[in-house]
């Protein structure tokens, strides 16, 4: 249990944290656990969907529940006052599933009809692909969280009953709480939810990582006669518990990691190609990605994945002493205000309890920043921006794009479908 006392409004935060997520879920029954979370929000077995609702609504809280790549979170906002009674409905939903087979039918629908729409969408496609192609198969991130259709179509209440009796235990749990409440009174609170909820302990799967390619290999999805091309640039970096993780994180800032990030001020503000562009390190547990990523005018598809490509081969030997100064500056007097809500406080203890991080692991972050020097900083990027050997995915209308990106001297250039597979490019000609 995580805690932190803040009384300055007679409000609580607080979030139940259940490792393993879709980790958990199995290549061959995809989709498993983000159902579950779907269908524990729908009623209890002494309550039906509607009467669950009324009475989150009766005390002023919000409850949700969501699956992500390596957890299971029910989170709550309530009222002081409110507290224990938001926390029973907490409760009541993790430990009295109503396991309703209309409830599950509907809400396959929904999820079968959601997937459907998101192959429409190039940035979801585009996203599916890229962690495809980084993962590989034969690992479940290379597999979407919420199941192709046919996938979700197949699931049953077995598989759910299977999957909630396997995975879901204190043991591999942790609970958060931020607001006006104290440590006795939350203590006291969950000691019920500690008596009630049975220990057992959860077999976690191992998946090796694939090898990570040296060369700079570029696949296209087509959507036909896309206004916007989705950029996808990166390779499997590191996990977020790695000594370099926050020190690159830092090294990132002047590349992409803020609004006044290089890519974004060509990209952006000189050139118009975009709204926003961003690059940025997503390590969890296990190794994630480093990333650079946009969505650029159609025309502008091939010069824009072109300078994501040379500031990031540049990026080493031109970055300066005013570009480090810029960066700690801008980091350490953001950080006086990246802890004022409960949400960001909620986010650091989830953090600590996530990934081991001491309690001063703030503070420790700042003095890497006030502390890095330029070589540290050019090592950095020398040793985790090397476009040459990353993937690159665009989404977008392969007959007025492709040819163009397929002669821009990258190791391979290929055509794929909706699920990252080779198809044959045929040449569309004026």
């Amino acid at each position: 249990v995580y805690g932190i006392e803040q009384n300055e409004l007679p409000l609580v935060q607080m979030s139940l944290v259940i490792k393993g997520g879709h980790y958990l879920d199995k290549i061959d029954n995809n989709g498993v656990a983000n159902l579950m979370t779907d269908i524990m929000q729908e009623g209890t077995a002494n309550k039906t969907p509607e009467e669950l609702e009324e009475a989150i609504e009766l005390l002023g809280a919000t409850i949700r529940m969501y699956t992500s790549d390596e957890a299971i979170t029910i989170t709550a906002n309530c009222l002081a006052r409110n507290f224990d009674a938001t926390l029973k409905l907490m409760e009541e939903m993790l430990l009295e599933p109503r396991w309703d087979e209309e409830e599950l039918e509907l809400i396959k629908t929904r999820t079968v009809n959601s997937i459907k729409r998101s192959s429409a969408r190039p940035n979801v496609v585009a996203g599916q692909v890229y962690k495809k192609l980084l993962y590989g198969t034969d690992h479940i991130y290379g597999h979407p969280i919420s199941g192709k259709a046919e996938e979700v179509e197949a699931i049953t209440m077995e598989d759910l009953k299977a999957f909630y009796e396997a995975n879901y235990s204190p043991s591999v749990s942790s609970f958060h709480v931020v607001g006006a409440v104290s440590q006795e009174n939350a203590l006291k609170s969950l000691d019920r939810l500690n008596k009630k909820w049975a220990n057992k302990p959860v077999e976690v799967p191992q998946y090796a990582l694939p090898e990570q390619g040296q060369t700079a290999d570029l696949y296209f999805v087509d959507f036909e006669n896309a206004k916007q091309s989705v950029i996808n640039i990166g390779y499997l970096s590191m996990a977020r518990t790695d000594a370099d993780y926050y020190p690159a994180t830092v090294m990132n800032y002047k590349l992409g990691g803020s609004f006044s990030g290089n890519v974004n001020l060509i990209l952006r503000e000189e050139k118009g190609y975009t709204y926003g562009a961003r690059t940025y390190f997503s390590g969890s547990t296990i190794p994630g990605p480093f990333t650079a990523s946009s969505s650029v005018r159609t025309n502008s598809t091939y010069e824009s994945v072109k300078i994501f490509k040379e500031e990031m081969e540049t990026y080493s030997d031109k970055v300066s002493e005013e570009d480090l100064a810029f960066t700690k500056n801008a980091l350490i007097k953001s950080n006086a205000r990246n802890f004022e809500t409960l949400g960001s406080l909620l986010g650091m203890l989830q953090n600590r309890s996530m990934y081991g991080f001491e309690a001063d692991y703030i503070k420790k972050q700042e003095d890497v920043i006030r502390q890095m020097s330029l070589e540290e900083l050019k090592a950095l990027a020398t040793k985790y921006v090397d476009p040459a050997r990353m993937k690159y995915v665009v989404a977008g209308d392969a007959a007025t794009q492709y040819e163009a990106l397929k002669n821009a001297g990258f190791d391979s250039v290929q055509l794929v479908d909706k699920e990252g597979n080779e198809v044959p490019y045929t040449k569309v000609e004026d």
